[in-house]
């Protein structure tokens, strides 16, 4: 049995109008690098600036892309020669070296994506909650954060610490949920690689992988993936 091209389409476009988000959202839960903020750049800078002092080979760009998402230990780990990657000491070293590298550089290609500022202070005044969830250093996190978005209010902007396990762990999110107690039916979360999707899974929200940032549509569908959205003002097709 064959179907036309026409009932196709008319039931793909269905479906896809049945996902539109039926309850009010109250919180929105965004990722950081690769979702806010481009920061490939100077991620990619401050890291093959230690691997150069050390003589080891660097990396592109795109190599990167795959290397951030699961916190600065495992960035560091997968950055260097394979046979140094099981010397704790050693990627411990290597990961002071970055971090003071990094804090003094980390304005220099970084930027929030197009549409981003804009989509963050509509929120704000529609009066939706917004917070940041990251594998990001505390740290950086605050850094950047109060470089980048001076005039956004948010009600938690958390990284990974001692105390704190990186995601897809969904600590960082309950965390935010502690601070701001809303249903979990009246939240979406928002990242850009399969760490945000199983996140968002296993803290039993809705997730939405942003095409924009460092991974493809592929892994995030394949991650779970509730929707995808290629631009920051699609997201309001899904708030009620």
């Amino acid at each position: 049995m064959r179907f036309s091209t026409t009932f196709c389409r008319t039931n793909y476009i269905q479906y896809l109008c049945s996902l539109k988000i039926t309850t009010m959202t109250k919180l929105i839960i965004f990722d950081l690098d690769g979702t806010l903020l481009n920061t490939i750049g100077d991620l990619t800078n401050a890291c093959n600036y230690v691997l150069q002092q050390h003589g080891f080979p660097l990396h592109t760009h795109d190599e990167y892309r795959y290397f951030i998402g699961s916190g600065i230990r495992r960035l560091i780990r997968l950055a260097l020669p394979e046979e140094y990657r099981t010397d704790d000491d050693f990627c411990r070293q290597i990961l002071d070296e970055f971090i003071v590298r990094y804090n003094a550089h980390l304005h220099e290609e970084t930027c929030p994506y197009e549409g981003i500022i804009t989509l963050l202070k509509q929120l704000n005044a529609k009066g939706i909650n917004i917070a940041v969830a990251s594998n990001k250093y505390q740290e950086g996190v605050d850094a950047v954060i109060k470089f980048y978005f001076p005039d956004i209010k948010f009600v938690a902007t958390i990284g990974t610490g001692p105390e704190v396990p990186t995601k897809p762990d969904p600590t960082i999110v309950n965390k935010i949920i502690e601070l701001c107690p809303v249903e979990k039916s009246e939240i979406l979360y928002l990242g850009d690689s399969n760490v945000d999707m199983l996140t968002a899974k296993n803290a039993g929200l809705t997730a939405i992988g942003v095409l924009w940032g460092f991974r493809t549509k592929k892994e995030l569908i394949e991650s779970g993936a509730d929707i995808t959205i290629e631009k920051p003002e699609e997201i309001w097709n899904y708030i009620q």
